[in-house]
Formats: structure tokens, sequence, C-alpha cells
């Protein structure tokens, strides 16, 4: 398998909705890429506010441009603004560097593509992305630092 299907992007959506309605949270919007970048599904809840496709898109945009999960970017952009100033500029601002956005992986860790949740805070953004990314079965970086794929879950 080189990629996400659309029926696996869409198990992962809905997984995140399911556990997001059953613990009351806010309206969701939820993205799925491939390798490339290239939305593969997308949806939000009703209720959802403005501009979720951007956010959801960019953090999958900013998981797949650094190799790790949005949080790290996150953290990278804290320790080193000046290098991910540049990052944004080239990227057309496409990074998101917010919790949320995580590589999706298959069972042997090669990379599928990402997945983008937004619309709870930043932590629970990132506990749904696994929620979503366990759904169909995949991995997310934490599950496969065994492989034999180079794994980055530090900074």
């Amino acid at each position: 398998m080189t990629t996400i299907t659309l029926s696996q992007a869409e198990t992962m959506i809905d997984a995140v909705f399911a556990e997001a309605r059953r613990s009351n949270n806010k309206p969701m919007a939820v993205a799925v890429t491939d390798q490339g970048g290239s939305v593969i599904a997308f949806k939000k809840e009703d209720d959802s506010s403005m501009m979720r496709f951007e956010m959801a898109h960019g953090k999958c945009y900013a998981s797949l441009a650094m190799g790790r999960s949005s949080s790290l970017v996150r953290y990278r952009a804290k320790e080193r603004p000046v290098f991910m100033d540049y990052l944004f500029k080239a990227s057309d601002n496409k990074i998101f560097a917010e919790d949320g956005g995580m590589l999706v992986r298959n069972g042997e860790g090669a990379l599928l593509g990402a997945i983008g949740v937004t619309g709870e805070r930043p932590e629970r953004d990132e506990e749904l992305a696994v929620i979503g990314i366990h759904s169909a079965n995949f991995l997310t970086d934490e599950d496969a630092v065994e492989t034999s794929h180079n794994i980055r879950t530090e900074n």
C-alpha cells in the first residue's frame, strides 16, 4: 500500500467525529492527505467555525513538510523562529504549526500521509488524531519507532 484510500480516510474522520461527540467536544474538522499533501478527504461538523479546512490542511502540511507531528513543528518554531519563519514563507504560509497534525504510517512504518484535526484545544486535537489513525489500523510515529524507518518523536 502506498497511500491512504478514500474509505480509510473516511474511517479516520468518522472515528474522530464519533469520539468528539462522545466526549462532548466542540464541532470538529478533519483533513486526511497523501504523502504529498493532496487532500484525500475533508469533513467539518455543523457549526464549525470558518477556515477549518485551512487549519486542518495546514496541520497535515506542517507534519509532512517537517517529517514529524505538528506539535513538534510548533516546538521547533519556538526554538528556531528564524528558520521556521523562512519555512512558513517558502511554503506560502501553508504550514500551520499547531498540535493536531500527525503523520500516518502503515504497519511497517512507511509514510502514507497525514491527518489534521482542528476544533478543540490543541492537545485534544492531537489526541483525536491518534484515535483517527488507530481506527484505520495505521500507526502514529510513536507506534512506529521500532520499525526500520527513521521516525522523529523528539525535536
